[in-house]
């Protein structure tokens, strides 16, 4: 386990330890945070696409080019 993976699991179980309110008092000050919202769908989308098949960089460039004409 790397470092950042025991300190993401040592936050977990610190929050899932906390009451329902509390729990529900972090996820909103995270919530409020711009850049965080911003990563989370992100993250969101990379999950929701994962299963979809890749393509060529040149490929989708050259779709992309026919479709602005």
């Amino acid at each position: 386990m790397t470092t950042a993976e025991a300190t993401a699991e040592m936050f977990r179980t610190a929050f899932r330890a906390l009451p329902k309110r509390a729990r529900e008092a972090v996820v909103g000050k995270l919530l409020e945070d711009k850049e965080f919202m911003e990563d989370l769908i992100d993250i969101v989308i990379l999950e929701q696409r994962r299963r979809e098949p890749s393509i060529p960089l040149k490929e989708y460039l050259a779709k992309r080019k026919s479709k602005k004409r």
